[in-house]
């Protein structure tokens, strides 16, 4: 696991991670959030998660399982 903080969060069910010691942010879905609601979370809330390739943007990462720290 990763460890992170929400930079962005949209109202349309996504966001962002920075990631702590990496460049670029990471995205994240509301789906990818485990033991919280979307609507729970806050920008500066330190998250833990994973990290996978993007399916839809080559080059790109994606957070998944994503969780309150």
């Amino acid at each position: 696991m990763q460890t992170g903080t929400i930079v962005r969060k949209n109202t349309n069910g996504y966001g962002f991670i920075s990631r702590e010691g990496a460049e670029g942010d990471l995205f994240f879905h509301a789906n990818e959030l485990v033991g919280t609601s979307f609507d729970d979370i806050r920008e500066g809330d330190k998250v833990t998660f994973e990290v996978i390739d993007s399916p839809d943007k080559p080059g790109k990462q994606n957070a998944i399982k994503v969780s309150l720290a």
